[in-house]
């Protein structure tokens, strides 16, 4: 259980691709140079560095046990030769570093070659200490920790657009925090009612506006979206954008907002909720502009799902780079594409069968009764522990990251531009 993927993310060039697991590491992929041999072979993605981020830990006055699951990570924008990145269990977000030495200091004056100190009386000449190559080293340290910032625990970081300042979202509560202080934060959300009884919703998942610095968004269990401004007020839980639609018992469950995405353009938003992705303009807070079903055939099936748990499965979404392709995962390790511009749609597998080199994926077809082509799955005999809940998609290129379980596959499109 250690080894599943619980969040996946590619750092701003697309050149580092992070994945955080439920036994609290943290592994980053390199993506290699490509070979002038082969123009078409692009950079293949191999292990960068691997640390340990989170440990288990007690809450000794609550006597909670806070698991070192990583729920999210997220790349600051890379300001010198360092990389940064931000990683966050259920309380604890921490800043790393990550540098490379590929040289070392030689022949100190005061220190003998294992680094102790010389007795002094025995330096009789100085030197000039070198710098000698050595076999490329990567280093990760610790450079904040920004903790008691939670009571519940936390479920979304983003990094404001000023490059100074992140916020974390919990069930009830957003705090605003500059990277450089880690032992005070503001609340810009709180929702928490005076009374616990009276809750009726939490914050799901929340995300800083691209380009402005003042606006964020943050969903709730109950399917609102909430677009705010911080420069209107210190707290900003007003404003909200919300689809209407409740039918049947299960409607509040399957529309509670599991993810919610910016558009790099920052013109629209994209949320996935249990059965749909929408694509909501910022313009406009009657209705999503776009609707697409993910797996419709599910919608009979929302008893038993409810039985199971997997109904309350919480899957993300994605952006391709020019805002024209949206991503998101299903069961089955199936994920699903949507071209914008045609309306076309795919579902793929990701399998060992598919992770072959230069395999191509072919479309999967889900049958519910009736005349069933060759190569349909009926929807009787789907994989409901199959679950694909993370992806991640490069931020210019065609190439996808999809963490199924305890796998990562990373999938490019070789030939053209278009979906498929």
């Amino acid at each position: 259980p250690a080894d599943i993927i619980s969040t996946v993310e590619f750092n701003h060039t697309g050149e580092l691709l992070a994945t955080g697991d439920k036994g609290g590491r943290v592994v980053i992929f390199q993506r290699e140079p490509e070979s002038k041999n082969e123009p078409y072979n692009q950079g293949e993605y191999n292990v960068y560095s691997t640390f340990q981020s989170h440990e288990p830990e007690f809450d000794y006055l609550k006597s909670l046990e806070i698991e070192e699951k990583i729920n999210k990570i997220k790349w600051l924008p890379q300001q010198n030769a360092a990389h940064s990145l931000l990683s966050t269990n259920d309380k604890t977000i921490k800043l790393w570093k990550i540098t490379e030495r590929d040289k070392r200091p030689e022949g100190y004056n005061l220190k003998d070659e294992e680094g102790k100190l010389k007795d002094l009386s025995t330096v009789t000449s100085l030197q000039v200490p070198v710098l000698k190559p050595m076999d490329l080293m990567v280093e990760v340290t610790p450079r904040r920790i920004f903790a008691n910032g939670h009571t519940y625990h936390v479920n979304s970081i983003s990094v404001n657009s000023d490059c100074e300042t992140y916020m974390s979202a919990d069930d009830l509560r957003i705090n605003l925090w500059h990277l450089a202080i880690t032992d005070r934060s503001f609340n810009i959300v709180d929702i928490k009612p005076a009374n616990m009884e009276d809750l009726t919703e939490v914050i799901t998942a929340s995300e800083f506006h691209p380009h402005h610095c003042n606006l964020f968004v943050y969903s709730s269990s109950k399917g609102s979206l909430r677009l705010c401004d911080m420069r209107a007020s210190a707290l900003c839980d007003k404003h909200s954008k919300q689809d209407p639609s409740n039918r049947s018992f299960f409607s509040e469950i399957i529309s509670s907002v599991s993810d919610v995405k910016f558009s790099h353009s920052g013109r629209y938003m994209l949320t996935r909720d249990y059965l749909t992705v929408k694509v909501w303009d910022l313009n406009m807070e009657t209705k999503p502009v776009e609707t697409y079903q993910v797996h419709d055939y599910l919608r009979s099936k929302l008893c038993s799902l409810y039985e199971n748990d997997c109904i309350f499965d919480k899957f993300e979404c994605a952006w391709n780079g020019s805002d024209s392709v949206i991503m998101t995962g299903a069961y089955n390790n199936f994920f699903r594409m949507f071209d914008r511009n045609t309306k076309r749609d795919v579902t793929l597998e990701a399998s060992r069968e598919s992770s072959k080199p230069r395999a191509i994926l072919k479309p999967r077809r889900v049958c519910v009764g009736g005349k069933r082509r060759k190569d349909d799955i009926s929807v009787d005999s789907l994989d409901f522990t199959k679950k694909i809940l993370h992806t991640a998609w490069h931020p210019t290129e065609n190439i996808i990251a999809i963490a199924a379980t305890n796998n990562l596959y990373i999938f490019q499109d070789k030939v053209n531009s278009e979906m498929h």
